[in-house]
């Protein structure tokens, strides 16, 4: 087949030049939208409430503790830097970290003012403090707004909107609810005096150095505790860079010094937390000892009194050279004795311990009780840091993973070593045990052969021995701790404390909030017109043609402004009559090629109604009579004719009279104003229009005409419609395909080219019709003169009539564009 008849791709690529003069027809709906985005943004800014961000970081370091050395008696295990960063991150994650900062700072207090849209938080800003009864209930969540008079006085008011509310005390958190009053309840007070409400106790106080101006008006809101906590435990921000040693902190709010109060009360609360565990074993330790010198002090004064009351009653006060040594001998030998019962006794503890406990962190250092084994110190050093470090791994990985297994093997293999360990030390105490006793005993038999009396005083005298130097060495021991715990420090160095040094809001500038208005003003009438260029389907400018058909162009027919389509006889210099007379031009070229001679037929049609077919026939066949050829106009749109209005004749009678036999064809052929153009109109519309025209009298009809003028011009129906125009085509010289811009759809230009395709239409060309090239593609529908077809009527007077309904949507394009 020929490649001149190929049909090109009807769906073109994206017209941007259409999308753009598109988004600028809708001129009107970009101003509305910006001029409300610009409106919302800045009722947006008025009521805006800046936000600030302030941080503080800390690092971790091991620090040691300078007094431990080789020759120290207690050593404790704190551990190493590993592990450490997401212990404390999970310390500053923690609820009751958070709960003693709140508390501490007591930010359940709020101080408000009012300002033009919002009570605004002004915390220290406020010129007076309540300190409040944290004893008693307090209302939760019902502003007290507190309004300054003269002489000290205030006026105390509260607006119930319920006859119930919520109360909490904040000692320990209770609530409760308290029946008021429904309605504003106003009290007087003076400043400093307890306010003693069922609701609200505690005082008003002048902040230092501040003073209030009579009628000021400020509020005090009290919140939730938890719901305080919760807050800022969501605010506080953790950052570990690399994993490092440093620890970021920051916070996000409206008021910058609560911030830095927060931040800083954080890394306080957090440094001293972490000191007291850090110093969990040597507290233990000092309070193990602090429990045996009570004791021991208690029997060291009773055998202090015991014995200077016996040296008074038996008024002995020296003993002689032997007493003094078998007592010496005896008091050394039962201080051996007491040191090996009492490692005996921590044996006994720390096996009971170890079979019945699953924590391994709240032992006494070992060498209070004089242990010194190698083996059991470094085992309970192990056991212990196993211990941390199981508890390390609880805060922060799901239960039952594979990790708790393999230390709870380690743990469980260090204790059972740690009991063979006190097993074979117990055995070795006894044998120690055995023979002290035994030196004892023989020390003993020569004591009982002093007089009684000096024995009385020798056994309470050794006995108070034997306490003293306990109790000397414990407190010696005591002291020792007391040192290590002193000297211990924080592993948590404070490198930068949170301070406001001129923080810029870190929300977007309100200036800058304009441009993003205009911005997104912008946004909805593009995507409008995006959408819109994208689903149009209609041809808009003549360019477009040449993606969608191969069929030669004849000619291009600007927009007619009268009020009727005689154009070319009522303004015969105007450019719509020349462009019709280039039109006639390239005709008679066309009929020269094909050597027409004869009368030359030209059949004028269209895909559907309204395109211009009519208005293109009448100026065709006016621009021939002008030229002074006798023309003749025949209209054969059967179902709807419309020519006659035109020329202000009667369409009483025309070719379906003809065609019926009624008429001759002198009869239905009737005079224009227009020289040498006569008119044949439809006449009365027939009930079967296309077998009229294939009947044998339509040919009788052509030949007469032909036989009598030197053009016949055929306005036929819509090719698109109906089969009519199809069957006149084998009287026609040439076919025009009339196309109006901004009307005619391009899916409508299909069926024309499968015709010229198949070849069913010979010397086929296009005819563009209501060009305005002022408005680039063009958005004017109108002609000036009325078709009444329209779109939704392309079928009227062919199929059944469906009345038009116009949508909303198609009155807002309407009014939106301004060239329709």
């Amino acid at each position: 087949m020929n490649e001149e008849f190929d049909i090109v791709d009807s769906s073109p690529a994206f017209d941007i030049k259409a999308f753009l003069l598109k988004a600028l027809s809708y001129w009107k709906l970009f101003v509305i939208c910006v001029g409300v985005g610009l409106f919302i943004v800045y009722q947006q800014n008025i009521r805006k409430q800046q936000s600030y961000k302030l941080s503080t970081k800390i690092s971790l370091e091991e620090d040691k503790n300078p007094l431990f050395s080789s020759n120290t008696s207690l050593t404790f295990n704190y551990g190493g830097i590993s592990g450490k960063v997401q212990t404390i991150i999970n310390m500053l994650q923690s609820r009751s970290l958070h709960e003693q900062i709140v508390d501490n700072l007591q930010f359940y207090v709020t101080y408000l003012k009012a300002s033009r849209f919002r009570k605004d938080d002004i915390y220290k800003d406020a010129p007076f403090r309540f300190k409040i009864d944290t004893t008693t209930y307090q209302v939760l969540n019902t502003p007290a707004k507190i309004t300054f008079k003269e002489n000290n006085k205030f006026d105390l008011e509260f607006d119930f909107k319920t006859n119930t509310i919520t109360a909490q005390k904040f000692s320990n958190q209770a609530t409760k609810t308290l029946d008021v009053s429904l309605g504003i309840s106003k009290t007087t007070h003076t400043i400093g005096e307890f306010i003693n409400l069922p609701y609200f106790k505690g005082q008003i106080v002048l902040a230092e150095e501040r003073e209030v101006k009579t009628n000021d008006t400020y509020f005090i809101k009290l919140l939730a505790f938890d719901a305080v906590v919760a807050t800022y435990r969501g605010k506080l921000q953790i950052g570990n860079p690399r994993n490092s040693s440093i620890i970021n902190l920051s916070m996000v709010d409206h008021n910058t010094k609560k911030i830095e109060d927060y931040l800083n009360e954080t890394v306080r609360v957090l440094t001293k937390e972490q000191l007291t565990r850090k110093n969990q074993f040597v507290t233990n330790t000092i309070n193990f000892i602090d429990s045996q010198l009570s004791r021991v002090k208690d029997s060291l004064m009773g055998n202090s009194n015991a014995l200077n009351d016996y040296r008074s009653k038996m008024g002995i006060y020296n003993l002689d050279q032997e007493s003094e040594l078998i007592t010496q001998k005896l008091s050394d030998l039962e201080l051996q004795r007491d040191d090996i019962n009492r490692k005996k006794s921590y044996y006994n503890s720390l096996k009971s311990y170890l079979e019945n406990s699953t924590s391994f962190t709240e032992l006494p250092a070992p060498s209070v009780a004089g242990i010194d084994d190698g083996n059991i110190l470094s085992n309970i050093s192990k056991i212990n840091a196993l211990s941390v470090q199981k508890a390390k791994y609880e805060a922060t990985v799901k239960p039952g993973a594979s990790i708790f297994d393999e230390l709870n093997m380690q743990i469980e293999g260090l204790k059972q070593v740690l009991l063979e360990n006190i097993k074979s030390s117990t055995a070795g105490l006894d044998r120690e045990l055995g023979v002290v006793n035994a030196k004892i005993s023989k020390e003993r038999s020569q004591f009982n052969r002093l007089p009684k009396d000096q024995q009385n005083l020798l056994d309470i005298q050794r006995q108070y021995l034997l306490n003293e130097k306990t109790y000397n060495l414990f407190l010696s021991k005591r002291g020792e701790a007391d040192i290590i715990k002193a000297a211990t420090v924080s592993d948590i160095i404070w490198i930068d404390s949170a301070k406001n040094t001129g923080a810029q809001p870190i929300d977007l500038k309100l200036s800058s909030r304009y441009v993003f208005a205009i911005a997104g003003g912008l946004i909805p009438p593009l995507l409008l017109a995006l959408l819109v260029t994208f689903f149009d389907t209609r041809i808009h400018n003549p360019q477009n043609l040449e993606n969608l058909t191969n069929i030669p162009l004849l000619g291009v027919i600007g927009k007619n402004s009268l009020d009727n389509n005689l154009v070319v006889h009522r303004k015969p210099k105007s450019a719509v009559a020349e462009a019709f007379r280039a039109i006639r031009s390239s005709l008679q070229y066309m009929y020269k090629q094909h050597d027409v001679t004869s009368t030359k037929t030209v059949m004028v049609t269209s895909s559907v109604s309204g395109e211009g077919k009519t208005f293109c026939s009448i100026n065709i066949a006016t621009v021939f009579a002008l030229g002074g050829k006798r023309t003749v106009l025949v209209g054969l749109d059967l179902r709807k004719p419309k020519i006659f209005g035109d020329f202000e004749i009667e369409n009483d009678i025309g070719a379906v009279n003809y065609l019926i036999g009624q008429k001759t064809l002198e009869e239905v052929t009737q005079k224009t104003k227009v020289k040498n153009l006569d008119v044949i109109t439809s006449g009365p519309i027939p009930p079967n229009p296309s077998e009229l025209l294939i009947n044998e009298r339509m040919d009788g009809m052509i030949t007469q005409l032909k036989a009598k003028y030197d053009y016949i011009v055929l306005d036929t129906p819509p090719v698109g419609l109906v089969a009519d125009a199809i069957e006149l085509i084998q009287y026609a010289d040439a076919s025009l395909y009339v196309i109006r811009q901004d009307y005619t759809k391009k899916e409508m230009l299909n069926l024309i080219n499968d015709k010229h395709k198949k070849g069913e239409i010979k010397n086929l060309s296009l005819v563009y019709n209501g060009f305005n090239q002022k408005r680039g593609y063009g958005y004017g529908y109108g002609y000036g003169y009325g078709y009444g077809y329209g779109y939704g009527n392309y079928t009227n007077g062919y199929h059944d009539d469906e009345k038009r309904k116009s949508s909303f949507f198609n009155k807002v394009i309407k009014f939106l564009n301004p060239f329709k």
